[in-house]
């Protein structure tokens, strides 16, 4: 191979120079096709010892892994084989939990805070005044919401019971 300053000179005859020291090696053939014989050799050697090659004969009902089995348009665009069966209907919902007296106070909280840091002047209070005093409040409520939060098991749950779902 001979090369310029820039590379090979003749980039069409290497590169077939090359695919055909692949096709040599056995690079891109498929398992039907047959290797091609050693130049210098008429009979083939016997295979090295080891597990058997798997060949498309030795699968059954498949011609081979890229042509056996369902075709990938049919596997994509027919119909769900489960939905034939049955369909899945969830349970209801549980219902949502009632609000009690403290969730009411951490939403006064908060829409308040809310009001005094973005009116001030809705409730007649100076900026100055309103923002540190709706800063509070929110915090307030923030601090209110988590005291709430439930810490452990659920009321009338064994602790002793392990993991529970």
């Amino acid at each position: 191979m001979t090369r310029g300053k820039d590379g090979p000179e003749d980039v069409d005859a290497t590169f077939a120079e090359i695919v055909a020291d692949l096709r040599a090696e056995g690079v891109g053939m498929f398992l039907e096709e047959d290797p091609p014989a050693p130049a210098g050799k008429d009979e083939p050697e016997p295979p090295a010892a080891g597990p058997p090659a798997t060949t498309a004969a030795a699968k059954p009902g498949a011609d081979g892994w890229r042509t056996g089995g369902t075709g990938w348009d049919e596997t994509v665009f027919s119909d769900d084989p489960a939905e034939d069966d049955e369909h899945f209907v969830p349970p209801e919902p549980p219902p949502l939990p009632r609000w009690r007296k403290g969730a009411f106070v951490v939403l006064l909280f908060f829409v308040v805070g809310l009001l005094l840091l973005i009116v001030p002047n809705l409730i007649g209070v100076g900026p100055a005044l309103a923002t540190p005093l709706g800063i509070l409040a929110l915090a307030t409520g923030i601090a209110l919401l988590l005291l709430r939060v439930r810490q452990g098991p659920p009321p009338g749950a064994d602790p002793s019971n392990g993991a529970q779902v």
